[in-house]
């Protein structure tokens, strides 16, 4: 960068023909590329780092990752709202801002269809049923047939209402003809302790917040979304597995820019993201994260919102939950 600004001061009979480069040169000096994370979590900031330094590189831009958690995410979903159409603001989000909050917020001031250009999806992750170690159920059917001669005990807990894991319960709840009450909390580190001791009947959370108690036999693993086991937990079945119907829903972390950023600019940083998480070394560092890497085009990833929130909207309906 600098030889370009000595070359556009110290030869002014060639400016025309650099003067593009002078204008991206000086351009990348003065805004560096940054990346929104919705989420407070260490695995979120990680997943910004890990795609950013490539992504920096692809553009010739600095990186800088822009913590805006909060609001369930609605914060930086703003933020990138009111940003340029440049490309010079992303937004590393989950399902549940671009998919679950325009279903159940009434007063959103963000549209992910109007507002967001879908980059690429960067990983997926599954959602869990626990129990405590000491719960007479070891499958998923037993607890389901534990739940339904145990109403007034037939509780799930989550890390808060409105969430995907909320949700996930309700479906659950539906798709068996089992009545589980949930007890929201606030968030999933709370969740623990009261599985542990058997507080409440079962937990549903992200698999890799409840992998490790499960690996050390202090809670038990029922099942997992997904079409196939995950390899975070090979020996763990499925819900499909367990003759419970389709509970293929997943979790997902995507990449989005402001609406109206160009369609080449959009292509170049989905096929840097999707290069990037296929790489050995990033894909063995995500799955270290507990998410899957993925990689996706913007067409796919645009889809993948469609299917998700055709899947969701009824099942929150059905809950009757709604937020201001």
């Amino acid at each position: 960068m600098r030889a370009v600004y000595l070359l556009c001061a110290l030869i002014p009979g060639i400016l025309a023909a650099v003067a593009p480069r002078c204008a991206d040169a000086q351009d990348a000096a003065r805004n560096p590329v940054r990346i929104l994370v919705a989420s407070a979590d260490d695995a979120s900031y990680s997943i910004a780092h890990l795609i950013g330094e490539n992504i920096g590189n692809a553009m010739g831009r600095a990186v800088v990752t822009d913590p805006r958690p909060g609001a369930t995410g609605r914060i930086a979903a703003e933020a990138l709202k009111n940003s340029a159409p440049d490309g010079t603001t992303l937004l590393l989000a989950p399902i549940v801002i671009p998919v679950l909050s325009p279903l159940v917020f009434r007063n959103l001031r963000y549209d992910p269809m109007k507002d967001f250009a879908p980059v690429a999806q960067v990983a997926t992750f599954r959602y869990a049923l626990a129990v405590s170690a000491n719960h007479p159920a070891r499958t998923a059917p037993e607890f389901i047939a534990w739940a339904k001669a145990h109403r007034e005990q037939a509780t799930f807990g989550t890390g808060g209402a409105g969430s995907v894991p909320h949700f996930f319960g309700v479906m659950v709840g539906q798709m068996t003809g089992t009545e589980l009450v949930h007890v929201p909390y606030k968030g999933a580190t709370p969740i623990t302790a009261d599985l542990m001791s058997g507080q409440i009947a079962a937990g549903i959370d992200a698999l890799a917040n409840l992998i490790e108690l499960h690996r050390a036999g202090r809670i038990r693993i029922l099942a997992t979304s997904g079409a196939e086991r995950s390899p975070l937990s090979p020996t763990v079945p499925t819900f499909k597995e367990q003759g419970l119907g389709a509970f293929d829903a997943v979790g997902w972390i995507a990449v989005y820019a402001r609406a109206g950023t160009p369609k080449t600019l959009i292509d170049r940083l989905s096929a840097v993201i999707v290069e990037t998480v296929r790489t050995p070394e990033i894909r063995e560092r995500l799955l270290s994260l507990g998410v899957e890497p993925t990689g996706t085009t913007p067409e796919a990833l645009a889809a993948i919102m469609a299917a998700d929130t055709v899947r969701w909207a009824p099942i929150i309906k059905a809950s009757g939950f709604t937020a201001e």
